[in-house]
Formats: C-alpha cells, structure tokens, sequence
C-alpha cells in the first residue's frame, strides 16, 4: 500500500483533521525543544504501553507477535529522536502529560474483554493521530526533521492497523463499532479544545493578546 492509501485511512479513521493552530504552534521557534521532547517522550510510551500489553495478556499470541515488533520499533524512533535533540544541542527531559492520553485512557471499561478492546482502540487513535500529525508537520520543517517524520509516516500508519486489527479480534463488529464512536467523540474533544500548554498531543493553544 502507498503512502498516500496510508495517509488517505489515516484521515478517513480520525474524527476531525488537526486544528491548523496547533500546527501554527508547532513551528514556532519557542517550541522546538518541546516538540521533540514530547514526541521523544510519545515513542517511549507507545513503547511502555505496548510492553504492558504483553504482560498483561500473555495467553494471546497475535497480541504477542504485534506488541513485541511494535515495542522495539518505538524504541528505536526513541533513540533517534534523543539523536535530533542531541544534534541540535538540546538535553532530554521528561515533561508533564499532555491530557489527551489521560483523556482517552478515563473512558476504559474496567472488566475484560471490554477493557482490552477499549486500550487497543485508544492504542489505534493515537498511532494515527500521530501519523497525521506527522504528515502536517512533515512539509513546513527543515529538511532533516521533517524526512525524519516522513520516514515515520508509514510505521504510525501500520501502527494504527495493527492495534485495530487486534481490537476487531476480541469482539463483534457492533461492539468494535460502538466502541470507536465513543472514543472517536472523545479523541475530538481532546484534539479541538483548547490547551494551555504545548504538546505533541495537545489541542490548539489559546492566544495571548
């Protein structure tokens, strides 16, 4: 599949296309270091979070098998994110939770299967949130930070399909459908509201006047 198909899936699965403020901020000068920290710190959590998954499901194999590729392939975009930061002179710092994360992550049901569905969803929306992101900033960077991000285009976008495909193992086409539309309504929500701090996940920030 191109990248474009990939791109095209990505926009027709997100409830609503990034808000063109937020990619306003992402170019900004003052958040450079912010915007590779936080992605920096984005790629150790899609790492952490598909680890997890594997101890806490360890009776199913697909998970197994998608999880354990996905884990190292994070890691290795975190590493060459702390290489960006380091060639422009920056150190790695942790920084506060954006609140789209915590967001999605409150409408999780608590028994299983239904919880399991509920995080490969969420798992699902923020790898193509990711993905679109990428491609909006990808153009409007230098050549070097924004080759980087079309490089990651095509591995968000497998991402997606890989924590979809795993939600549509665990239950039926109607849960799996009801499910989507109550974290896509969610997702936003958290996308379009405005943020009073600037992250890779954040919603448009509010202008001082």
């Amino acid at each position: 599949m191109t990248l474009q198909a990939d791109l095209l899936r990505v926009q027709a699965f997100l409830p609503c296309p990034t808000p063109d403020l937020w990619v306003e901020a992402a170019m900004s000068p003052e958040h450079e270091v912010l915007l590779l920290t936080d992605h920096a710190n984005c790629e150790k959590k899609a790492a952490s979070t598909a680890l997890g998954l594997m101890h806490r499901y360890p009776h199913h194999l697909p998970l197994l098998n998608k999880m354990s590729r996905l884990a190292r392939e994070e890691l290795r975009h975190f590493e060459q994110v702390l290489e960006m930061l380091g060639k422009r002179g920056f150190e790695y710092q942790t920084l506060s939770a954006s609140r789209y994360a915590q967001g999605l992550h409150a409408g999780i049901r608590k028994s299983e299967p239904g919880r399991l569905v509920d995080v490969l969803i969420i798992g699902a929306l923020i790898e193509a949130r990711s993905c679109e992101r990428f491609a909006r900033l990808a153009p409007e960077l230098n050549p070097l930070l924004g080759g980087f991000y079309r490089k990651l285009l095509q591995s968000e976008a497998r991402h997606f399909m890989d924590y979809l495909q795993l939600a549509e193992r665990y239950c039926d086409a109607g849960e799996l459908s009801r499910r989507l539309d109550h974290f896509k309504e969610l997702e936003a929500s958290l996308i379009e509201r405005v943020d009073e701090e600037f992250r890779f996940h954040s919603g448009p920030l509010r202008k001082i006047h």
